[in-house]
């Protein structure tokens, strides 16, 4: 799937890894940290009563620090697979959807449950139909592979229906920092789990620092103990160095968003301009195109043209083509002229 793949002259909308540098702070803990034997399972401390003055009626306990979002997600369904409430153990999950969703879903002895998005968002009548024999349900808001963003309408509709049926609602938010057109709505419930990164918004995917946020007791517990016979604690320089970017001026995360809002103008207008048809991306930095023949395209873009794409069908998307634009305009630019000349050559535009 190219992750990781990098060389001479390609150009990569592949994976979703900002280019972007991390706050300066956060290399200081680099230097003066010594503690490097096992940590707490739970998470570091400091740095969960840090994240605990970001969400209402929170203490340190109300989170587990994780290996990136991923682990939280894993770790989050496992423990969900063994509530006993009566309901079938079933996930409703907006399709398209990130990739590594009904993986997940299935490595937890779950079922995944998908419902279809119209023009990149959830289409409640056919969610509130589907939900109802499910366990749990997965917000991605703002979603990676679409790049939309959920109305509040709608969030506050999910919120209502699944605390009405005793529903959990796993609610991915690791890009909820890189929002355009408004404020991230966190979406509250005795059975909500909050799932967010330290790698998009302050730009640290390597250091793999995530976490899950409840206000279900039982729930993290059950997540500690299986986290105590799988990774045990997460990396603790790792955490120091998460703990420092919570202390980031907020200036920071809005000249981040400036400079992604202006790649999101330029990539748009770019593919829109060869006729693509595609969705305008309201947060992340993601745009899913489609594509005639997308194996064929996404194939011939690495081998010919030395530019990495994703395809669409990895995130149950078939007619669709994914790009990240975490990359430099001038890069964006390069891989925009590289994908034109393959669409003219194919008569496509």
């Amino acid at each position: 799937m190219f992750i990781g793949v990098s060389g001479k002259n390609i150009i990569s909308f592949g994976s979703g890894q900002p280019d972007l540098s991390p706050p300066n702070r956060v290399f200081r803990a680099m230097f003066r940290y010594r503690n490097f034997k096992y940590g707490l399972i739970q998470g570091n401390l400091n740095l969960r009563k840090a994240l605990a003055k970001q969400y209402p009626k929170s203490t340190a306990d109300n989170f587990v620090i994780t290996n990136g979002a991923s682990e939280a997600i894993d770790l989050t369904l496992r423990a969900l697979s063994k509530v006993n409430n009566k309901k079938k153990n079933r996930v409703l999950l907006p399709r398209p959807y990130y990739y590594s969703y009904p993986y997940l879903i299935k490595f937890a002895g779950m079922e995944p449950v998908y419902t279809n998005l119209v023009e990149g968002r959830i289409d409640f009548d056919d969610f509130k139909k589907k939900v109802k024999n499910c366990k749990a349900v997965i917000i991605n808001s703002p979603s990676n592979p679409t790049g939309r963003v959920e109305s509040m309408e709608t969030l506050k509709k999910i919120e209502k229906i699944t605390n009405d049926l005793g529903i959990y609602v796993l609610s991915d938010e690791v890009y909820k920092d890189l929002i355009y057109i408004r404020e991230n709505y966190l979406i509250k419930g005795p059975r909500v789990i909050t799932v967010n990164s330290f790698s998009k918004t302050y730009n640290m995917c390597g250091l793999r620092i995530g976490y899950l946020w409840s206000l279900d007791e039982n729930l993290v517990n059950r997540v500690i103990e299986t986290k105590t016979h799988t990774s045990m604690n997460t990396n603790i320089l790792g955490q120091e160095m998460a703990y420092e970017a919570t202390k980031t001026p907020e200036k920071f995360i809005k000249k981040q968003v400036k400079i992604w809002r202006e790649r999101r103008d330029f990539i748009y207008k770019g593919l829109s301009d060869m006729g693509l048809d595609l969705w305008k991306p309201e947060g992340a930095f993601y745009v899913l195109p489609k594509i005639k023949n997308p194996r064929a395209f996404v194939w011939n873009m690495f081998k010919k043209y030395k530019v990495i794409t994703y395809l669409g069908e990895w995130f149950g998307a078939n007619d669709r083509v994914r790009f990240s634009y975490a990359l430099d305009i001038n890069k964006i630019k390069e891989g925009l002229k590289r994908v034109k000349k393959y669409l003219k050559i194919k008569g496509e535009i």
